[in-house]
């Protein structure tokens, strides 16, 4: 392994520690090198905190060899005023001559003048390090600056023999396919979305709640789609929690951390969503049903990746699956229960 690709792939390795705590900044890591030797690490945690380069800075105990150091980090360095200053000035003022870097910002406030800064204050910056990695750790983030829409994750579980629910039920609650452990995953890819969105039907059947009961972590702003209101405003969707857009063509009022938006059903249903979503600063929606709603993503090929949770279950005959054409990323055993990964190709 070459020496740069060591300590970038260390940058990624600190910078997932953010995973759903640094909207709507992106997730970074950085590392300070001396001699072959880590001399100080930092990842940034929230927005509005420090970035990583200043938490690598800081824990650095000799400052007197900053300027014979190397600093890495995954993604380049901002070079304007925001919530915090530039990381690209503080560089600069602590004499850090050489720079790694993984790969450009997206953002336009960035997009290469931080590079350009350090080069011009003399820097030695190298740029693309692991850079297809990098550009993968911030998928969320690149998708929503290069392609204005959220990043798009479709889930669902299903039993083996392909279904997603029984034809009926007693109760108004979901029937669970998969394990306690499969659950927990579930919550914790909301917990990394900002928004996460169902269908009428969905909302009738189970009354969920949506939110990451069963994860630590923020519950995502909740997305439903409902033509004609058909879902009772008792369910659990409306209880004002958390904000809430209802997507429908009849006449609402808005209440309490609900807004009530009208789309044209009869045109790009998934896209219309999407910009809105855009619009609305949702990095990225996980989308958990139904068989409908996630059918209609699929059909407008409006998705980036999908989780699908399979348990061991037989329900003889139900709601089928949605199918779908994707790249399998990979495969996981979660106790009896099986998730795969998928991505699309070709959006």
């Amino acid at each position: 392994m070459k020496i740069h690709e060591k300590y970038m792939l260390r940058c990624i390795q600190l910078a997932k520690n953010g995973l759903g705590t640094t909207y709507p900044n992106p997730l970074v890591g950085s590392v300070l090198v001396h001699n072959k030797k880590v001399i100080g690490e930092g990842w940034h945690r929230k927005a509005g905190q420090p970035h990583a380069e200043v938490l690598a800075i800081a824990s650095v105990g000799d400052k007197s060899i900053l300027t014979k150091s190397t600093i890495y980090v995954n993604l380049e360095p901002c070079s304007h005023f925001g919530k915090t200053p530039p990381c690209a000035d503080l560089i600069i003022s602590k004499g850090i001559k050489k720079v790694v870097i993984g790969t450009t910002d997206p953002n336009p406030k960035v997009a290469g003048r931080g590079i350009k800064k350090l080069l011009d204050a003399g820097c030695d910056v190298v740029v693309g390090v692991l850079e297809k990695e990098c550009a993968d750790l911030n998928k969320r983030f690149f998708t929503f600056q290069q392609k204005q829409r959220p990043f798009i994750i479709l889930k669902w579980a299903q039993t083996t023999d392909g279904f997603i629910a029984p034809l009926t039920k007693n109760e108004q609650q979901p029937v669970w396919i998969t394990n306690t452990y499969a659950r927990q995953i579930s919550h914790k890819l909301r917990a990394e979305a900002q928004g996460i969105l169902v269908g009428t039907q969905t909302v009738v059947d189970d009354n969920p709640s949506l939110t990451t009961r069963d994860w630590y972590g923020p519950s995502p702003t909740r997305l439903i789609i409902d033509r004609t209101l058909r879902s009772d405003g008792h369910s659990a969707v409306y209880d004002g929690s958390t904000p809430t857009y209802i997507f429908t063509e009849a006449e609402s009022k808005d209440s309490e951390n609900c807004e009530f938006i009208k789309i044209d059903f009869s045109n790009a249903v998934a896209r219309q969503i999407s910009e809105i979503a855009y619009l609305k600063g949702l990095q990225s929606i996980i989308i958990e049903g139904g068989a409908k709603t996630i059918a209609t993503f699929v059909a407008e090929n409006c998705w980036d990746e999908a989780y699908i949770f399979e348990g061991p279950k037989k329900f003889q005959k139900g709601i089928k699956a949605p199918e779908l054409q994707g790249a399998l990323l990979s495969v996981q055993n979660i106790g009896s229960d099986t998730l795969f990964h998928y991505k699309n190709q070709t959006i």
